[in-house]
């Protein structure tokens, strides 16, 4: 009988709670929907990559198959399915799937919105498995890294990304975003729960998949944009595939 669990009761009813902004740019996930452009096209670009897809033809990703962890109201499952992927997204929250597939069926689009957690995933696996600031917000850090790698093809590639536990996180992302800016809701993060790229590193090379890269994801208060960079202090992408 399955005891361990990924889902923290506390996170869960708090995402239930925001649900319904998921959508609106100016409400209080507008962080993300800033945020959102960066790492899309990173997504993007290391998919496309690493299977040798043609971006320029119409529905590039047809041929595979991704699941987007902890999909919130689904502002990755929407584009990645546009490009063709048969999206899965899942997500602890029942509120936010239900969002998900209100916004879904206005987009006039096809994906398979669950209100599941990875572990209970027992009867498909991915070719591409998104894991993007949801790892700050699990019970269990391992089992949740485990059970998503499990759902993971032969020739896959798997992304996590995450708050790194830094000073500088707990001044910008913490401090800066929830006290002082408002940009997020205060309560939304926990300093505790940050995790170090190279935690993450040693925690997945368990599993004997490769480590591509690390990638930072920083603010540009003047411009008032978000850009890839090799700062990593703050917000990161880690890239992993499985031999």
């Amino acid at each position: 009988m399955q005891n361990k669990n990924t889902a923290n009761k506390e996170e869960v009813n708090k995402f239930n709670k925001l649900a319904k902004e998921w959508w609106d740019p100016n409400g209080k996930f507008a962080p993300i929907h800033k945020f959102n452009p960066v790492r899309q096209e990173y997504l993007i670009n290391k998919i496309s990559e690493h299977f040798s897809f043609d971006l320029s033809i119409e529905k590039p990703f047809k041929k595979i198959d991704i699941l987007d962890v902890g999909c919130g109201g689904g502002l990755l499952c929407e584009p990645l399915s546009r490009l063709g992927a048969n999206m899965t997204g899942i997500d602890a929250a029942r509120t936010n799937i239900e969002v998900a597939k209100l916004h879904m069926i206005e987009s006039d689009l096809k994906i398979n919105y669950l209100n599941k957690k990875p572990e209970e995933i027992i009867d498909k696996k991915f070719d591409v498995i998104l894991c993007m600031e949801i790892i700050e917000h699990v019970e269990d850090v391992d089992f949740f890294i485990d059970s998503c790698i499990k759902l993971l093809n032969k020739n896959g590639i798997i992304f996590f990304a995450t708050l790194n536990k830094t000073l500088k996180s707990f001044v910008l992302a913490i401090i800066g975003a929830e006290y002082v800016l408002r940009w997020l809701p205060i309560g939304t993060h926990d300093w505790k729960k940050f995790i170090s790229p190279n935690q993450i590193i040693n925690k997945v090379s368990r599993h004997y998949l490769s480590y591509v890269e690390t990638k930072g994801v920083v603010y540009n208060p003047l411009k008032k944009i978000w850009k890839l960079s090799n700062d990593i202090d703050v917000n990161y992408m880690c890239y992993f595939k499985k031999n």
